[in-house]
């Protein structure tokens, strides 16, 4: 039933619903044309053999070329009843048990009827009907076959323009439907064709969001790298202040700074699709009490945990559950990255207490603050983006790293609020496979 739903069956359908109409409707037609005309004929030569045996019969002649009998007990009911009536008349009826027109007129009191075999305009009749139908027959199933080409044409150029769509959607901004191109304008007397008007306003909107993109990264990455040397000088240059207050908050100031400038340089290599994984055998459980633990001393000790790039701000304290470990193929110091955003996201927009439950090759991070904004969970982190302001300070790209070192591991990413509140944060490691 799904199958009969697609475009392709209802297009051959309906096309041969169509045309199946219009042989009936042709048919019924013809038949009636056919039909009317030849016993129309066969009308005729029967009228015209019973004038001739009513001429026979007045003048007393005889008349035995003719088939003429004096009320035969075979005349139709209705035709004896229009000669009783004076008039004269013909139908199809039988006589000895085959067909015949019948033909009667009034002679005195009597019916004079003749009859002509109709037996075999009977059969030529049929004969046309059956050719009528096996026409009609043929006909449909070949525009069926015709329309079912066609429908498929359309069909597997649509299902490829769908197909590189749901790419595009995926992040495959490369994905192009690449149908041939016979020019923007049909001109008189050429027709449109819309399936590849569709397919290149498709790759037309592809390569525009691949320019605007491709732009947005490489303004991030120069904006971080202009900024990563003043912002070096400026923190050598804020170590010289003496101690106090005003010190204290321009490190501050610089260090968050510096902060947002690293999390801006990781973004832009994780985009450009350049990081790659150093993969190892791993325990996750112990893993991820190891990365929870190194994540609350650098909260305790004001310090960014440990990573392959540049930490994020402190996170909370977190317990850690394991309800069944497993050995998992992964980068570790990546994983400790996602799992340290993790908590400082907790941190900055959630209340304690947070949680982190293992259970098996999943991972589940929870705190029991107001929970994530519906549209983050509904498209995802947005860098520079944190929802309602109400949730917590910060930049907004936390998530996004989160994003980004789960694609290069191949982690699944699952946002969602607990039913008695508080974000909940699903990871989904990969099994099975090989370093």
């Amino acid at each position: 039933m799904r199958a009969l739903s697609s475009l392709r069956w209802k297009i051959a359908l309906t096309t041969t619903m169509v045309c199946c109409m219009v042989a009936a409707a042709l048919g019924i037609l013809v038949h009636n044309v056919v039909a009317r005309q030849m016993v129309g004929e066969v009308r005729k030569a029967a009228i015209t053999e019973l004038d001739h045996a009513l001429g026979h019969y007045e003048y007393g002649t005889a008349h035995g070329d003719v088939n003429a009998v004096f009320d035969p007990p075979d005349l139709p009911r209705r035709l004896r009843e229009l000669v009783a009536s004076g008039q004269t008349g013909s139908i199809v009826g039988e006589q000895g048990g085959k067909p015949v027109m019948w033909a009667a007129g009034p002679a005195d009191d009597k019916a004079l009827a003749v009859w002509l075999p109709f037996g075999s305009t009977r059969a030529r009749l049929r004969d046309i009907d059956t050719a009528i139908l096996a026409s009609a027959i043929l006909a449909a199933g070949l525009v069926a076959l015709a329309g079912l080409f066609l429908a498929d044409r359309i069909s597997r150029r649509l299902a490829t323009t769908a197909a590189v769509a749901r790419r595009i959607s995926a992040g495959d901004l490369d994905a192009r439907v690449n149908f041939p191109a016979e020019g923007d304008d049909p001109g008189p007397g050429r027709s449109r064709d819309e399936v590849r008007d569709v397919a290149h306003a498709l790759d037309s909107m592809a390569s525009s969001l691949q320019g605007r993109l491709e732009a947005e990264k490489r303004f991030t990455a120069d904006v971080a790298h202009e900024l990563r040397t003043p912002l070096t000088g400026s923190l050598a240059a804020a170590a010289l202040l003496p101690e106090g207050r005003p010190k204290e908050m321009i490190n501050n100031r610089l260090k968050a700074l510096h902060l947002l400038t690293e999390d801006l340089l990781e973004i832009s290599r994780l985009d450009s699709g350049v990081e790659r994984a150093d993969l190892a055998r791993v325990e996750l459980g112990r893993a991820v009490q190891r990365a929870v633990a190194a994540a609350t001393a650098a909260a305790a000790g004001g310090g960014g945990p440990a990573g392959p790039e540049a930490g994020p701000e402190a996170g909370p304290a977190a317990s850690v559950r394991v309800v069944q470990d497993t050995v998992v193929v992964t980068d570790r110091r990546r994983l400790d990255r996602i799992l340290a955003n993790l908590l400082a996201n907790a941190g900055k927009h959630g209340r304690p207490p947070v949680e982190v439950t293992v259970d098996g090759p999943v991972v589940v991070v929870r705190d029991h603050g107001p929970g994530y904004p519906p549209e983050l969970i509904e498209q995802g982190p947005q860098r520079f983006r944190t929802g309602d302001p109400g949730r917590g300070r910060g930049h907004g790209l936390g998530l996004t790293i989160v994003m980004g070192q789960a694609a290069v591991l191949e982690i699944a990413v699952g946002f969602a609020n607990a039913p008695d509140g508080g974000a909940v944060t699903t990871l989904r490691l990969p099994v099975g496979r090989v370093p």
